[in-house]
């Protein structure tokens, strides 16, 4: 069971969302091995590739087994767009996505992100520019439009599919909802009715059930997550066996959980270093810890540990048992 993206093969129905400073490579890496169909890098700014950032580069680290794992873009000029699209021409990914969705108001005041969906023209003309520069497919992520007054997220999927987007990821709240009240799955079925492509419906999707319940309604091909998987990769797997048997699957052990911290934190140590992987690790930790007796004690003393030995030894005298 899968769908196709393009010429890209998607063996599943689950999808990692792009969530800045949570979806970097050893995440995703985890997220794979547990279910999810493919990930999806941090956004990128186009901007910050053509001036040859650094710290951009970075962002982008991949290894074959994540595959397949889409990156995604942001900007707001086609012409920028293209010509990042050039320089990563040569980068290990699978699928080019553009953000249309982003909330942030750094993003948005600069034209960027959900503010896009002010300009229906524009996004054919940056999905446009964008294709005429890769092989790969190009995909779009849009929200339910910019706010109550503006909902129009079936003009913009139109649009993207117009430039030739392969497919769509749609959120379903407006960008004035940042990620408050409840998603409009009603949204992504309007979206799913009016374009040929792919539709990946997003919000609001926590477990087994309200996948399934997203799909049968919207009728999307696939569901995105993203904050329910933070110190939860298991989501995806559970995600799937739902859809497969209806049934729900048991929840990791206070084992399971103990073991995937340590797991995640030898990767953050292979690929971020000892001093930034241990402070980048601590706030999945906190998403790991949540419901576990004493979280926030314990919280606060993995705030506190070091070097991925410190936060070992602390895990070994919480629970022995591991």
């Amino acid at each position: 069971m899968g769908f196709d993206i393009g010429s890209v093969h998607i063996p599943g129905r689950t999808v990692l969302g792009p969530m800045a400073g949570v979806t970097d490579l050893p995440f995703r890496l985890l997220c794979r091995e547990q279910g999810a169909a493919f990930v999806v890098m941090e956004m990128i700014s186009a901007k910050a590739l053509v001036y040859h950032n650094k710290k951009t580069t970075e962002l982008a680290q991949s290894r074959p087994e994540e595959r397949p794992v889409s990156l995604q873009l942001f900007g707001h000029e086609p012409e920028v767009m293209a010509e990042a699209v050039e320089l990563i021409r040569d980068w290990p990914f699978d699928i080019l996505d553009i953000n249309m969705g982003c909330p942030v108001p750094k993003v948005v005041n600069n034209g960027e992100g959900s503010a896009l969906m002010k300009d229906p023209h524009l996004i054919e003309q940056i999905v446009r520019a964008c294709r005429e520069h890769t092989d790969r497919p190009v995909t779009v992520k849009i929200r339910k439009g910019f706010d109550a007054q503006h909902v129009n997220a079936a003009e913009c999927a139109m649009a993207a599919e117009a430039g030739g987007a392969s497919a769509v990821a749609v959120h379903g709240r407006t960008r004035s909802q940042m990620y408050t009240g409840h998603a409009d799955w009603s949204v992504i079925k309007e979206v799913v009715d009016a374009v040929h492509i792919p539709v990946i419906g997003n919000g609001d999707v926590v477990d087994g059930p309200s996948a399934k319940r997203m799909m049968e309604e919207t009728g999307c091909t696939a569901v995105m997550v993203a904050r329910a998987a933070r110190g939860n990769p298991w989501i995806f797997r559970e995600i799937e066996h739902y859809l497969d048997t209806g049934e729900e699957m048991e929840r990791p052990s206070r084992r399971e959980i103990v073991q995937m911290i340590l797991r995640h934190a030898q990767l953050m140590k292979e690929v971020k270093g000892e001093r930034q992987g241990i402070l980048e690790l601590r706030s999945h930790v906190s998403w790991y810890l949540q419901g576990f007796p004493g979280a926030a004690k314990l919280r606060s003393k993995v705030n506190t540990v070091g070097s991925f030995d410190e936060l070992t030894a602390l895990l070994h005298q919480e629970f022995p048992y591991v």
